[in-house]
């Protein structure tokens, strides 16, 4: 499966001034899998080495960090000639050797015509290491997979032609929106984690079985992240961990009105109802990317920043399928659009999943008494407030409270309906699974 993080990394290549590159995200998006086609398709030959499945290797970074003394070492390790020119070297799980993660900072240095990848699964915890080569080193991140990528996982070239070439004046035949709309739900259910969508793709023929067998495998996952939470909490309490992030969707069930709600601390162990004593276990969540972060703020002004405060936040997970698989919906009831006030919730969920997969690095939400905007979306440094309405229905007292207030250029709804833009009126009504592609740009 193509993933559209290899563009980036193919501009890493080419920049003049390249340093080693760190790639994040959290464990089974698919970070081995990009750096070894980039390595095979960009490379005359890569090298790869796994810190977490080769030990021993940790020894070769013991004795000092000469770049050169390490690559002749690796290039016995290897048993084959590393071109340092030319190919490219790989280091996986890179947070279980912090010694290499200190040498990159030599490699720059002494070795910048090297070419050098490394990934990790929760790195976030362990960047704060004072050996942490600040400066030395270039970062991406990686996410599940979006929309657009499951879209091109399946071969559904044409669709993906149609929605990468709209502009603000076009209109979406309903036969293409009935069909996105299918692919959306489904997409609900598989969520973006390359190993889920990969079960799914090889047994599609029964959509049921597929989707049977996709859930099946979202829950071995999820046992897995449990592991790294009892393995990696350090001296956080795991058990606050774990209860945390399994009462996000038990959390967001509970409001009645379809829209998620701030979290609330209270009741999910027992004797603590104060942020400050979870503030750990959310730095935790949030370092290994579990979680998404949307700050609540009150007052609407750049820098958005400024005016959020620690203890006002919304947390969504950080892959809809695995909050599907999380909350126990049932395949049939995503499949039929039919799963109650829910819906607003995993309507949510999945735009923020979207905007980050764009590139958006904080979100931010509007409330103020009982009007709430779910995401406000920086446009060229206007402030552009976005409405997700998880059906038909799309009017909004809240949209119409903010523009009074604030004024936006325009506003966008994201719903259920087909594409409608209303340049005089300027009302943006865009599908849920257009989210990545927010906003469309004119072509002239």
């Amino acid at each position: 499966m193509k993933r559209f993080i290899l563009k980036q990394l193919r501009q890493w290549k080419q920049k003049k001034d390249r340093k080693p590159l760190i790639l994040k995200g959290v464990r089974q998006t698919g970070k081995t899998y990009a750096l070894k086609e980039f390595g095979g398709d960009d490379f005359p030959a890569f090298h790869y080495l796994n810190f977490e499945q080769n030990k021993k290797a940790s020894e070769l970074f013991k004795e000092d960090y000469d770049p050169k003394r390490i690559i002749n070492e690796l290039r016995f390790l290897f048993d084959k000639p590393i071109d340092i020119k030319n190919d490219l070297l790989i280091f996986d799980e890179i947070q279980e050797c912090p010694d290499a993660l200190t040498s990159l900072k030599y490699f720059a240095e002494q070795l910048p015509e090297l070419a050098i990848c490394c990934a990790g699964s929760l790195l976030g915890l362990h960047l704060g290491n004072t050996s942490f080569p600040v400066g030395k080193v270039d970062l991406l991140h990686m996410h599940p997979m979006c929309f657009a990528e499951f879209l091109e996982a399946q071969d559904d070239l044409k669709s993906l032609n149609v929605l990468n070439n709209l502009t603000p004046n076009d209109t979406l035949p309903n036969i293409i929106h009935d069909h996105l709309w299918q692919q959306f739900k489904i997409y609900l259910i598989t969520g973006g984690l390359p190993e889920v969508i990969q079960t799914f793709l090889e047994n599609k023929e029964d959509l049921h079985n597929a989707l049977t067998l996709a859930r099946k495998k979202q829950t071995e996952l999820i046992y897995g992240y449990y592991a790294d939470i009892a393995k990696h909490s350090g001296k956080v309490n795991a058990m606050h961990i774990d209860r945390v992030w399994q009462a996000i969707p038990s959390q967001l069930a509970h409001a009645q009105d379809g829209s998620a709600k701030r979290f609330q601390f209270k009741g999910i162990i027992p004797g603590i109802d104060r942020y400050q004593r979870l503030a750990s276990v959310f730095d935790w969540l949030i370092a290994a990317e579990l979680v998404i972060k949307v700050s609540v703020i009150e007052h609407v002004e750049l820098p958005l920043t400024a005016y959020t405060d620690e203890t006002r936040f919304k947390l969504y997970l950080f892959d809809i399928g695995i909050l599907g698989a999380l909350a126990d919906l049932p395949l049939t009831a995503i499949l039929d659009y039919d799963y109650g006030t829910y819906k607003g919730y995993i309507a949510e969920n999945f735009v923020a999943q979207e905007l980050i997969a764009q590139g958006v690095l904080n979100l931010h939400s509007w409330q103020e008494d009982r009007s709430e905007i779910e995401f406000l979306y920086l446009d060229h440094s206007k402030i552009i407030p976005i409405e997700v309405k998880s059906g038909w229905v799309t009017r909004s007292q809240s949209l119409n409270k903010y523009a009074e207030k604030y004024h936006p250029p325009y506003r966008t709804i994201l719903s259920a309906k087909n594409l409608h833009i209303d340049l005089e009126h300027n009302y943006h009504h865009y599908p849920l699974y257009m989210a990545y592609w927010f906003p469309l740009q004119s072509k002239f």
